[in-house]
């Protein structure tokens, strides 16, 4: 009996975003107008990438981003749910898909220890080239005409599973928690006995409640959580059975 724990990270794990986080480092804390209003949707990676460029045309250097990364708040309840996973580990596989980046994930969650807790991160690889200047690229290429250019998280659980079924691992459950638009794509993947956890309020919750009205709803429960104290509560039901 093991199950698969799949997080999203921005407005997830943590409480804010955090490719706008970094924005703090910027001169006056904000970006000049025709940066902000460069973003094309479906095209986040490259925005951050002209975003990156202007934080190191203006010398903000790699501590700085660190230290800045390091104070962004973690979601109500979410470090408590994390030492519980990390108590019963042996029952949850873990794994974060996320549209934010390998640095900022690293940086995050090594300062609060729980790096240690997630068997794999999917996002998308960044790295300080040799003039100090973060760069982020693409996570994959995929033919998903729902999902971002960068990243098809359908695409990335799927292949995960696959991996781990060669493996010789299968899981009695999925638990899917995210909050995002890009979290509808692999909701769908879900099978009848999975469960989706979208956040209160966000943009998941409410394209799944639309895909109810319109008769065609998701094949997994859905459970709605507001703090992670809800997401506790729901897997220690689940250990219990």
């Amino acid at each position: 009996m093991k199950f698969l724990l799949v997080f999203d990270f921005d407005h997830t794990i943590i409480d804010e975003n955090s490719d706008t986080w970094i924005v703090k480092c910027a001169p006056e804390r904000k970006l000049p107008n025709g940066l902000r209003n460069s973003y094309q949707p479906g095209h986040w990676t490259e925005y951050m990438g002209r975003v990156l460029l202007y934080l190191g045309d203006n010398g903000v250097k790699e501590d700085e981003m660190k230290r800045t990364m390091t104070t962004i708040p973690f979601t109500a309840g979410m470090i408590d749910l994390l030492g519980f996973i990390g108590k019963n580990k042996e029952l949850f596989d873990c794994i974060i898909v996320s549209d934010s980046n390998t640095v900022f994930i690293d940086w995050i969650l090594k300062a609060a220890g729980f790096h240690r807790l997630f068997d794999e991160v999917f996002t998308n690889p960044a790295a300080f080239s040799s003039n100090g200047y973060l760069t982020v690229q693409h996570f994959h290429a995929h033919h998903c005409a729902k999902c971002p250019k960068n990243l098809c998280k359908r695409k990335v659980l799927k292949e995960f599973l696959d991996k781990q079924l060669e493996r010789g691992v299968s899981y009695t459950q999925i638990v899917y928690i995210g909050d995002g638009g890009n979290d509808l794509c692999p909701v769908l993947f879900l099978k009848k006995k999975d469960i989706a956890m979208p956040r209160q309020g966000y943009t998941l919750e409410k394209k799944i409640s639309q895909l109810a009205q319109s008769l065609s709803p998701v094949q997994c429960s859905v459970l709605v959580w507001s703090s992670a104290t809800d997401i506790m509560a729901y897997l220690k039901l689940l250990i219990k059975e």
